[in-house]
């Protein structure tokens, strides 16, 4: 591949603001790409280990829904080797991250030729398939900002968008189906980790076309903690009324049961697969069956999570889905506008996708927070601050700063309740610690390029400060989740190989050292716009 120069237009958009940065070549400014997301390609980065998420989300979504396998690589779901097989379409995803396997919540799976309902197959280990491949070996997948789509070997193309909080599939059973079925999975996360399940069927009677709430407590990819999650699935015939199903039950591990509809009508045991099936009739004027299925998440409770599908997507249309993610998608891609003239399509593609990725996460959980209730922002998925305060957020900061200050309200928000800022966190939980507070550098390259905007922004000078000062002086009672070593750091300046002390493991002492030292630079950066030159000084 030959490397060119790209002309790079930087649109802020802190327009309603008094300062507006532009970086602009001298030339005359070249025709508008009007649509960034078609030079996205989601699938770089997807073999190999590279724990891609090329799925369908919104800029920083909440929701993101994506294919998952049976590939040792799956942080995020998907692999792009096609000998791996497809275990379902779940929900929430990550990207990029390392630890144990993260989200991947709450699967659909159809099926089109079940013998029976008793005899489909419900348990990841048997229901798994292959994908279809191309002429070239690779597997018959597509996607794009905010759209995925595969076909399986069974026959059954899939299709996915989403909202926030909401996703929306869409599954095309083959010609000639009589039975389509839908599944899902309530408990397998990525690390099949569930606890404390529970699934309940309903809306059965009159016009309902069966509705499936539940939820379970999840582990944390990368720290002690554990999570609840909260699933609630709907369905529509495609061009057709779909009715009620025909048939409807909870599964249990490899044995669906017709009739059931709680987890409670099923003997449980130790560590389960649980869900519920629904088999529906097909469009009765046409060979081909296409149905919706609307899919609400939430972390606070299975109403909240239909609520959510219901706010987000009333009317099932996917179409209009998949236009709006595009539209938020082009909105801020084009706002970095490139002057391809010259230059390889491949390095626009390069370029467009790359600035793609830094955007997935965080993620939006805003409303989701079911630790307190506040006004704020909350944002999750910070993974991790030690690797994205040098990387991600000056970028950001630049690109999308309205985004930047509410991911920063956010973590004030959490220093508020908690009592420090957050350093990796996940699922709404805090996960593991690696050298120091880098939430602070975080603040800090906020404070010192929009400073005089701040208060516009709604971030708090005062108390930006406060949470900073927070990491800086008081350490924590678990140091390996939150804050600092900073009793040890005050009294020496470094950290001590032999100085052990509660709260955290001892180790990585000149790492940390260095990232102390860079964590106070970015608060006296901050002191001394502030005017606090006695704390600029320490």
């Amino acid at each position: 591949m030959g490397w060119s120069t790209l002309t790079v237009l930087l649109l802020s958009s802190l327009s309603a603001l008094p300062t507006v940065v532009k970086a602009q070549s001298e030339n005359a400014s070249p025709p508008k790409i009007t649509d960034p997301a078609g030079y996205v390609n989601p699938f770089i980065g997807t073999i190999n280990v590279g724990h891609v998420f090329p799925g369908a989300t919104l800029p920083h979504g909440m929701i993101k829904a994506g294919m998952d396998t049976d590939s040792p690589g799956n942080h995020a779901g998907y692999d792009g080797d096609p000998k791996y097989n497809v275990t379902g379409f779940s929900q929430l995803h990550d990207s990029g991250t390392g630890g144990s396997i993260p989200l991947s919540n709450f699967k659909l799976f159809a099926y089109a030729s079940c013998s029976s309902f008793e005899k489909c197959p419900s348990s990841i280990a048997n229901r798994k398939l292959l994908r279809k491949t191309l002429a070239d070996g690779s597997p018959d997948d597509a996607a794009s900002p905010g759209y995925f789509s595969t076909n399986l070997t069974n026959g059954i193309r899939v299709e996915l968008t989403a909202t926030r909080r909401t996703a929306l599939h869409r599954y095309t059973f083959p010609a000639g189906t009589k039975q389509p079925r839908i599944l899902v999975d309530v408990t397998n996360d990525g690390q099949r980790s569930s606890t404390k399940p529970l699934v309940t069927i309903d809306s059965l009677e009159g016009k309902g076309t069966g509705r499936i709430t539940g939820g379970a407590e999840f582990a944390a990819s990368f720290g002690p903690g554990r999570y609840q999650a909260f699933v609630c699935a709907t369905f529509k015939g495609e061009g057709y009324e779909l009715g009620k199903p025909t048939e409807h039950g909870i599964w249990l591990n490899n044995y669906p049961t017709t009739g059931t509809t709680s987890s409670a009508q099923v003997y449980m045991g130790f560590q389960p697969e649980l869900g519920g099936i629904f088999t529906f009739k097909p469009n009765p004027t046409s060979e081909i069956t296409s149905i919706l299925a609307r899919v609400g998440v939430s972390f606070i409770s299975s109403a909240q999570a239909c609520n959510n599908a219901e706010e987000e997507i009333p009317d099932y249309d996917f179409g209009k889905v998949h236009k709006e993610a595009r539209e938020s998608w082009n909105e801020l891609l084009g706002r970095v506008q490139v002057d391809p003239t010259g230059v390889e399509e491949e390095t626009v593609e390069l370029f467009y996708s790359s600035l793609y990725r830094t955007h997935i996460a965080p993620a939006d959980y805003t409303g989701e927070n079911p630790n307190w209730e506040s006004r704020e922002p909350y944002y999750d998925s910070l993974y991790c601050n030690w690797d994205t305060y040098r990387t991600l957020y000056p970028l950001m900061s630049l690109h999308d700063p309205v985004r930047f200050a509410a991911i920063v309200r956010g973590m004030i928000d959490i220093q508020k309740h908690e009592g420090w800022l957050p350093e990796c966190r996940g699922a709404t939980v805090q996960h593991y610690m690696q050298g120091g507070s880098n939430a602070d550098p975080i603040l800090g390259e906020f404070f010192v390029k929009y400073s005089k905007q701040a208060r516009a922004l709604g971030v708090s000078p005062e108390d930006l400060y406060t949470a900073l000062l927070a990491d800086a002086e008081k350490q924590p009672p678990n140091w390996n989740l939150q804050g600092r070593q900073v009793d040890v750091w005050k009294s020496l300046g470094y950290i001590a190989q032999d100085m052990f002390s509660p709260g955290g493991a001892n180790s990585k002492w000149v790492s940390r050292t260095l990232e102390h030292a860079f964590n106070d630079f970015s608060i006296a950066q901050v002191s001394k716009l502030l005017g606090t030159k006695a704390d600029a000084a320490k």
